[in-house]
């Protein structure tokens, strides 16, 4: 069992679509930043690259590198989601948590929910996501940004586990490999 915890936070600004958990959200503003700026997602990623000890977004995906730009985040999550399958590695849970002052987030959450499942390919239940505000206090309750918090535990295929003797865990490194 592995926990990792991931952290991302951008800039709101005009012209700029609010993506959160891949989903767009009316509002007037949305979030800076090199892809979809999708804080919630980020956090996650990273969260689970960093259980799988496996380094964090800026590494995968570098804002550096124009085939990244605009790009939606859930097809990141999804390249997650491979990378810790080749690794051998499962996700038990993902909690995360979204602080923004503005806009109500409450409607949204359950799609998000299902976005993040569908593409990691877990069952829903196995996803939680909640959002909160800071009261005014902070950049983000000053609107001045959003930010999230995600933690998550791994499990991993062994070698004595049903998956591995069925043949599920073909990519994992090492011995897994022989079977």
């Amino acid at each position: 069992m592995r926990i990792g915890i991931g952290y991302d936070v951008h800039k709101l600004t005009e012209e700029r679509k609010l993506i959160l958990g891949g989903v767009e959200i009316e509002h007037s503003l949305g979030l800076l930043g090199h892809s979809d700026a999708d804080v919630l997602l980020h956090a996650i990623m990273d969260a689970l690259l960093g259980a799988a000890a496996f380094g964090d977004i800026g590494m995968h995906f570098p804002d550096t590198d124009g085939k990244y730009r605009g790009i939606s985040s859930l097809k990141l999550l999804a390249q997650v989601g491979r990378l810790l399958e080749e690794g051998g590695y499962y996700v038990e849970n993902i909690d995360a948590v979204i602080v923004a002052q503005k806009p109500k987030l409450r409607p949204y959450i359950e799609k998000m929910e299902e976005n993040i499942a569908q593409t990691l390919k877990i069952p829903k239940d196995q996803v939680n996501v909640k959002a909160t505000t800071e009261e005014g206090l902070g950049f983000t309750g000053a609107q001045e940004g959003i930010s999230a918090q995600a933690v998550c535990m791994l499990g991993r295929f062994f070698e004595n586990s049903a998956a591995v003797q069925e043949g599920a865990c073909k990519t994992c490194p090492g011995h897994c490999r022989d079977f």
